[in-house]
């Protein structure tokens, strides 16, 4: 993937004046399905910019999904003050849906690394057209346990082996017993995937690319 691949974007945010800065990388088909990244926690340097976000954009365009990533209220050029509440993170991820849902006709995959999944769960569960979910090491104490058992679509969870924030034993044992959540634990990882982000990448990939 090339820079010349990537698009600037503006979000504005309904209700408020805010307006957010992204990224969109247009799919391989026609019709392609689309894809939105949300980056970790605000207030502890959670941004597009994020290696885990890239290589997440580089699964989807290589699976032919169109993407859009994007930074939270006051990190990078997005205006307003950085919140680390779940409020504004929902507001924000649902206006770059928005934006998403617009430009691109195909079904629609929410994801998000850390706290950028969570936010992304608790928002595709009210949107019919997200058919899939992708939480990149999701705290499982951030998890909204009833709105992942709303969502009917498949969903994707991963976590590196030695993630102390969301451990893959907690997340299996939310996904026992459910045959539409799969756990994929990347070999010699941490939360921050200083190691693993090729894993993590073809990990996406494959599951994108499944049936």
């Amino acid at each position: 993937m090339t820079r010349q691949e990537e698009k600037a974007i503006t979000i504005a945010v309904p209700g408020s004046e805010l307006v957010l800065d992204g990224i969109f990388i247009r799919g391989e088909e026609s019709e392609p399905p689309g894809a939105l990244l949300a980056p970790p926690h605000p207030l502890f340097g959670g941004s597009m910019a994020s290696p885990v976000l890239s290589e997440l954009a580089h699964a989807c365009k290589q699976a032919g999904y169109a993407s859009i990533r994007f930074d939270w209220r006051g990190v990078g050029a997005s205006a307003g003050s950085p919140s680390g509440s779940d409020a504004d993170a929902d507001a924000d991820y649902a206006a770059a849906l928005a934006y998403l849902e617009e430009t691109v006709p195909g079904p629609l995959l929410a994801a998000g690394y850390s706290f950028g999944a969570s936010a992304a769960l608790r928002v595709a569960s009210r949107h019919a057209r997200v058919r899939r979910l992708l939480l990149v090491a999701p705290p499982r104490e951030r998890l909204d346990a009833q709105a992942l058992a709303a969502f009917r679509g498949s969903v994707l969870l991963v976590a590196g082996e030695h993630d102390a924030i969301a451990p893959v034993d907690a997340l299996e044992a939310l996904a026992a017993g459910d045959p539409r959540l799969r756990v994929v634990s990347i070999s010699g990882a941490d939360h921050f995937f200083v190691q693993g982000l090729s894993e993590l990448g073809r990990a996406t990939a494959d599951w994108l690319g499944a049936a």
